[in-house]
């Protein structure tokens, strides 16, 4: 083997490796001490979006004022986003203060690897579901249209216009 096709090989190797690979992202979910209901269910429905694509999430709250002199809060609200967002992820830094911020990390149940596999599955099996067992696919419709090229059915090519003419024209 010469060294150019064992150089082509080795790139072939690495590119279908990168192909397959993915990132895992931390994406980061912002929230202050006092929020409300609707706006921590949108924040919690975020997260949920992210995890459920292979994503880690940082759950960040923002403490001002007099807010800092209580991390208690903070740490109760962390764990009831945690147990909100549980079957999609798992706490992987417990929460802990870093000045104003406290910080947790939820990582996901599912790698991103995973999850593109599944949906993969999925578009796979709806488009099976979508076309009926009893129809033939397009290509084989494409082959029933085309023209048949076999010997018998091809009439010999001729130079003469008296070929072409009709049978009680040709006795005259």
């Amino acid at each position: 083997m010469d060294f150019g096709k064992w150089k082509y090989e080795a790139a072939v190797k690495a590119r279908e490796s990168r192909k397959n690979q993915t990132t895992t992202t931390l994406k980061e979910v912002r929230f202050r001490l006092k929020i409300d209901d609707h706006d921590y269910e949108t924040k919690v429905s975020r997260a949920r979006g992210f995890l459920s694509a292979g994503d880690k999430v940082k759950a960040m709250i923002q403490f001002r004022g007099r807010e800092q002199q209580r991390p208690e809060m903070g740490v109760r609200l962390l764990q009831r986003f945690a147990e909100d967002v549980g079957d999609l992820g798992s706490v992987e830094s417990s929460p802990r203060q870093d000045g104003r911020h406290m910080v947790m990390v939820v990582g996901p149940l599912k790698t991103k690897a995973e999850v593109k596999k599944q949906e993969a599955a999925e578009a796979a099996a709806e488009a099976a579901e979508a076309e009926p067992k009893g129809t033939p696919s397009k290509r084989a419709r494409k082959n029933q249209e085309r023209v048949s090229t076999e010997k018998k059915d091809v009439k010999p090519l001729s130079n003469s216009m008296a070929d072409y003419l009709p049978d009680e024209l040709k006795n005259l």
